[in-house]
């Protein structure tokens, strides 16, 4: 699962905005109309629902990164930020239903000469029931109406979004910020190795991961190596948190103690070879103290913009 994913061109700063606050208005409003299609009842059919569901929530995660990159110049920034996070949380335990079942078999598919299938297959389907019960009745239709009343009431709002700063100064500040977060981050979980900690560490890294795509285009060859190499470290820390979600509801799994026993053998080892990759990414990723690497992007950004 772990690998470098595609990257949507119209998530980023263009020479073409006229500003910053421009390029923030439009980016928002963009991944803000992807939300609100996904979420349209009525559209597709159920089979690819939960993939519109992901959708609508990758896109609210992306305006929240936005957002932390004009952090400190944007005056509606907590209030804005809630409203995003309230919303997407609609849908998050739709979404975790879906992301054990993709751990299950990415699990036991990497395993499959050690994991007979066979007696792991209750479990999977215990899986399986726990989503279509969620999904009786009115209840994820309902959700996703609630979310796309709440991204909507946001999208509205879009056009009015103002910036207290100009140019790299509406962004040097937010992406150090975050990027200080991401170092401090690892170095926290480095230390405790706790579930919850490494779970943190990765959202700090997912919002550096946002930043470096939105700045992307400022010089593309470089830009580019640095947020594949954001977007790994994110995914072996995903897929960590997703096998620390299934060793819970193992716990309530139906199926015979020696192979719960195995499984859960084989999820404290991958975990610890995820970790052991992710803490080998990060040490390269983060090595750089925020005030440098701000300068250089902000160096980058200032060329870009005087269209060097």
């Amino acid at each position: 699962m772990v690998g470098p994913r595609s990257d949507a061109m119209s998530y980023s700063f263009k020479s073409s905005d006229a500003d910053v606050a421009a390029g923030l208005r439009r980016i928002a409003g963009e991944q803000l109309d992807t939300a609100l299609a996904a979420l349209e009842i009525g559209r597709g059919t159920d089979d690819d629902m939960h993939e519109r569901i992901h959708t609508a929530r990758k896109s609210a995660k992306k305006v929240r990164g936005l957002l932390r990159l004009v952090r400190p110049a944007f005056p509606d920034y907590k209030a804005e930020n809630r409203a995003f996070r309230d919303a997407a949380r609609v849908l998050s335990p739709m979404r975790d239903l879906t992301a054990r079942i993709e751990s299950y078999d990415w699990l036991t598919e990497r395993y499959s000469d050690a994991l007979d299938r066979r007696r792991t297959g209750p479990f999977r389907a215990e899986l399986t029931r726990d989503r279509t019960t969620a999904e009786g009745g009115n209840e994820i239709t309902d959700r996703m109406m609630t979310m796309a009343d709440a991204v909507r009431a946001i999208r509205q709002r879009v056009d009015d979004w103002t910036l207290a700063e100009k140019d790299w100064d509406a962004l040097g500040p937010g992406m150090a910020k975050t990027y200080d977060r991401a170092r401090g981050a690892m170095a926290v979980a480095a230390d405790t190795g706790a579930a919850d900690d490494m779970h943190d560490w990765r959202k700090r890294v997912k919002y550096h991961w946002y930043h470096a795509r939105l700045l992307k285009k400022t010089w593309p060859v470089m830009m580019d190596a640095h947020r594949d190499a954001a977007d790994t470290l994110s995914e072996l820390l995903g897929d960590e948190h997703d096998l620390v979600e299934l060793d819970k509801r193992l716990g309530r799994a139906t199926i015979a103690d020696d192979i719960a026993q195995q499984l859960r053998g084989i999820i404290v080892d991958e975990r610890k070879r995820l970790g052991s990759l992710a803490f080998s990414q990060g040490a390269f990723l983060l090595a750089e103290k925020p005030k440098p690497l701000v300068k250089r992007w902000g160096t980058w950004w200032g060329l870009w913009r005087e269209g060097a």
